[in-house]
């Protein structure tokens, strides 16, 4: 095997903005109905670690979850993944190590990757079950699949994700079709720029943030 892939869920494999910003709107009203809470106050949650951003909001975490628990969970299996990336996440696998590490819960994820018929593409799925630090997380599958941080690459959506690449030590890809939008994506410093699912695909050759 060559290297390893750490992908996102959403905003990288599915498109589920919308309904996940509802969810988390749920969740917060439930908590207290006098919370602000935009679709940019959605967005800044994942400027960093989105655990870390609902505690900043002085919510405990396990409160957020015991609230989260108590609604309808996402409907995962009415997503479909991104046009293109099924194909390129098949090609990485054959000469590499996949792995998803998400915010969001395992369950879920596994049972869209199984819909999709992408469940055989990912050694593992890391979701917030497991860990809510997605450096930890990175770390943790470095170790289990023995990678060394220049043979490992983050890819994800926001600013958050590209932060918590750097914390781990490895190189951060932003996708521009996610969350955060590319100008966003900037201020973080990521290691490269993915503008289409085809670029995760030669990223060793590409310039940095090119």
């Amino acid at each position: 095997m060559n290297k390893l892939y750490l992908f996102d869920f959403d905003g990288v494999i599915v498109d589920s903005l919308s309904v996940y910003r509802e969810f988390v709107a749920s969740c917060l009203g439930k908590i207290d109905a006098s919370l602000p809470f935009t679709a940019e106050d959605f967005l800044d949650l994942f400027d960093d670690n989105f655990y870390e951003a609902i505690a900043a909001r002085n919510i405990p975490v396990d409160v957020f979850m015991k609230a989260a628990a108590t609604l309808d969970p996402v409907d995962y299996t009415k997503m479909h993944p991104f046009p293109d990336v099924s194909p390129v996440v098949e090609e990485l696998s054959r000469e590499n190590l996949l792995v998803v590490i998400s915010s969001n819960q395992s369950e879920p994820i596994e049972q869209v990757l199984k819909q999709e018929k992408m469940s055989g593409f990912f050694r593992d799925v890391l979701g917030a079950d497991r860990m809510t630090s997605k450096t930890e997380k990175i770390n943790h599958a470095m170790k289990a699949w023995g990678k060394e941080t220049g043979e490992t690459f983050y890819i994800g959506d926001t600013a958050g994700d590209v932060r918590e690449a750097r914390n781990a030590g490895v190189r951060s890809v932003a996708v521009t079709w996610g969350w955060h939008s590319e100008e966003r994506l900037r201020t973080a410093g990521p290691d490269y720029i993915a503008r289409t699912p085809r670029d995760l695909i030669t990223l060793d050759g590409r310039s940095v943030s090119s």
